[in-house]
């Protein structure tokens, strides 16, 4: 006789919610995280989200195949589809699948950079405006990348020593980067604005932001602090 005070086993997680796990385990970016769960989820769909367990090298090749052809996409992203669902293999399902390390990934052509000089530089950012305009001036006077610039919390921005310190950046190292003066004033009066609308959001309740690895349990309250904000630049 079945007891129906008895509790219920645990339903386990959905797929991507283990993904999501996973990758957080190892430390990847958040950047890494939504282009995995993206390529994965698609890869489920082509095939009428049928579960990965039921799929094999033709159909992962049959994925491939599509987005070479019918999405045109280029070879480093079709590689990075190949990446997502390697890792959902191997590193969630737990299926080794040798096959799939010898798959042939997509060659790169060999271009070489087209490099602005000052000069060019130059107009290209007298033609921009706002905080688009900001974030170009950033990323040519401090050499940040584009999701640095993007993730960047406002405790790191050290006007006092015209510094920026870029956390997690490329190899998961920190690093420090200098802060132009021209651009001081203007990241000032930008976080200014922001300011304004955080201390809005803060009335509503609204104003929590994602905290990295186990900061939201070791400060709690720090999510909803103004130093752990972020530039708001992407």
């Amino acid at each position: 006789m079945v007891n129906a005070n008895a509790p219920s086993a645990p339903t386990p997680p959905k797929l991507l919610d283990q993904v999501r796990d996973k990758i957080r385990v190892k430390h990847y970016s958040i950047r890494t995280e939504t282009q995995y769960l993206q390529w994965i989820k698609r890869f489920i769909y082509f095939h009428g989200k049928q579960h990965p367990r039921d799929l094999g090298a033709a159909e992962i090749e049959a994925f491939l195949s599509h987005l070479a052809t019918a999405g045109n996409v280029s070879a480093s992203t079709q590689n990075q589809a190949l990446s997502a669902l390697l890792f959902l293999y191997r590193e969630v399902l737990g299926i080794n699948l040798p096959w799939m390390e010898t798959m042939v990934r997509a060659k790169k052509p060999q271009r070489l950079p087209v490099v602005l000089n000052r000069t060019e530089v130059g107009l290209v950012l007298e033609r921009m405006e706002g905080t688009y305009s900001l974030m170009a001036r950033l990323l040519y006077g401090t050499g940040m990348r584009l999701m640095e610039c993007c993730l960047l919390r406002v405790k790191d921005i050290d006007f006092g020593q015209r510094e920026i310190l870029i956390r997690d950046g490329k190899g998961g190292k920190d690093r420090v980067t200098m802060l132009p003066e021209t651009l001081i004033r203007p990241l000032q009066e930008h976080l200014t604005k922001r300011r304004w609308l955080y201390d809005e959001d803060l009335g509503k309740g609204m104003a929590e932001v994602f905290l990295p690895d186990a900061l939201a349990r070791k400060y709690p309250k720090a999510a909803s602090e103004w130093a752990w904000q972020p530039g708001r630049l992407g």
